[in-house]
């Protein structure tokens, strides 16, 4: 059982329907006596099953809201009286910010300031003892710092920013603006970049479990150019207890980087989910006969990889699973859960190729 009393008593959640922020709240609610509360848009990548196992745990609550709409946030703000809050809601999708990055910006950008704004005020407003132990962690990626070759070292905490998609931009603007109300007025703001994640619950339009679920169904596993595109991967899990350890033991106006090692090429990872699908599911054919490479994506960033030695040293975190490990259990989960995702492909997200310029 994980102690925050020594910091938050309640933690507000924004994105809390989505795949980091789902993780972060089923992990506060189980693993801390915490009261949680969930503020979330429910856009397309939202979902509310996510959180079925917390759904009417006492300490938990749902509110519906964009977290541009100040108004309703302050309200928010005032009713709840959060000592903490976890920012995670965004528009997330490289893809989708090619093909329209207006929601990017508006979501990113401008909700991150209206949150800023309206927790600041908000903050301002506290006695000293809570104003003091308050806590803004903002959870970005480690897309701001754009693309690194073969030889290039990991990006740490000084990476000069060079976002290459929309939606990198948008996370580098709201970084940034993070920063200045840290700076400028002295928000006790924290700022967390990751690598890439994945494990249950992610919405299926990403490459694991788009490529899982495209193998199980014996349709084509697309791999952009020809697969070497090298991200570094990070279970979901072991990122929600890294963000709660920031959160406790950060220094407000630090960033940290939070990764696992996990460097892999892309088609790395596809064959490694089509063989865990053959040993699982057996057929006659072997699901890397359904690998298929398409055109590049725009602008598509060579390699990430995430130097995590700040937080390893300074906070003593460390992921919990491996590579290997975690992908079966992510692999083994979307197999036995087509309840959650089987609405998803039929009602909002096919497979179709997102993204084309």
């Amino acid at each position: 059982m994980i102690n925050l009393a020594a910091t938050a008593n309640r933690v507000l959640v924004t994105g809390g329907a989505g795949f980091i922020g789902s993780a972060v709240c089923r992990y506060l609610v189980g693993e801390s006596q915490v009261e949680v509360l969930n503020v979330d848009k429910l856009t397309y990548a939202a979902n509310l099953q996510s959180l079925a196992s917390i759904a009417k745990n006492p300490r938990y609550r749902f509110v519906q809201a964009d977290i541009a709409d100040h108004g309703k946030i302050s309200a928010l703000l005032r009713d709840f009286k959060p000592d903490a809050i976890f920012h995670l809601a965004a528009e997330t999708h490289v893809d989708r910010s090619i093909d329209c990055a207006a929601p990017f910006m508006q979501t990113n950008v401008i909700g991150t300031y209206t949150m800023l704004d309206a927790v600041g005020a908000y903050w301002h407003e506290l006695q000293s003892g809570r104003r003091h132990q308050f806590r803004f962690l903002l959870v970005s990626t480690d897309e701001v710092y754009g693309s690194l070759g073969k030889q290039d070292r990991a990006f740490n905490e000084q990476t000069p920013y060079d976002p290459s998609s929309p939606y990198a931009a948008s996370k580098a603007a709201a970084d940034h603006l993070a920063s200045a109300w840290h700076r400028t007025y002295g928000l006790p703001v924290i700022i967390s970049n990751c690598s890439n994640n994945f494990g249950p619950y992610q919405f299926p339009e990403k490459l694991i479990p788009l490529s899982i679920l495209n193998a199980m169904d014996g349709l084509p596993v697309r791999v952009y150019g020809n697969g070497q595109n090298v991200r570094d991967w990070l279970f979901v899990e072991d990122h929600a207890q890294a963000l709660v350890q920031i959160m406790r033991q950060g220094k407000p106006g630090e960033k940290y980087n939070v990764g696992a090692r996990n460097e892999r090429s892309n088609l790395s990872v596809v064959e490694l989910i089509c063989d865990l699908i053959d040993e699982l599911r057996p057929t006659s054919a072997k699901r890397r006969s359904l690998i298929t490479f398409v055109t590049d994506r725009p602008g598509h960033d060579f390699r990430y990889a995430i130097d995590p030695s700040k937080v390893e040293r300074e906070l003593a975190w460390c992921p919990r699973e491996t590579f290997e490990a975690a992908l079966r259990r992510t692999v083994c989960w979307y197999l036995e859960n087509p309840s959650w995702w089987q609405p998803l492909r039929q009602n909002i997200y096919s497979g179709e190729r997102l993204g084309i310029v």
